[in-house]
């Protein structure tokens, strides 16, 4: 078996178990929705860059993740984790 082969079922076994965690992790808690229902629920959130001109020709860049949705926020803390992932980061060029 080829290393790419052996590479590619070590993600997918990765990702399956990943999935079965946090579906039992949302199940524990009440959400016995199917993944595909789950991924339709976060899919809109995003992280978005906003870029402004400043003085002297500069620009800011500010990287930031869009609001999190009720629906999306019960989700989010029925895994414990946060609504907003990522910091804010700001960068001038």
């Amino acid at each position: 078996m080829s290393a790419l082969v052996e590479g590619h079922l070590f993600i997918t076994l990765l990702a399956y178990h990943l999935v079965h965690l946090i579906r039992t992790q949302l199940k524990a808690q009440g959400i016995h929705d199917s993944w595909e229902t789950i991924r339709q629920k976060l899919e809109n959130q995003q992280r978005i860059t906003v870029s402004l001109s400043c003085e002297a020709g500069k620009r800011l860049h500010i990287h930031k993740a869009t609001r999190a949705e009720p629906h999306q926020k019960v989700i989010y803390d029925a895994l414990g984790i946060s609504s907003q992932p990522g910091s804010v980061q700001k960068t001038a060029a």
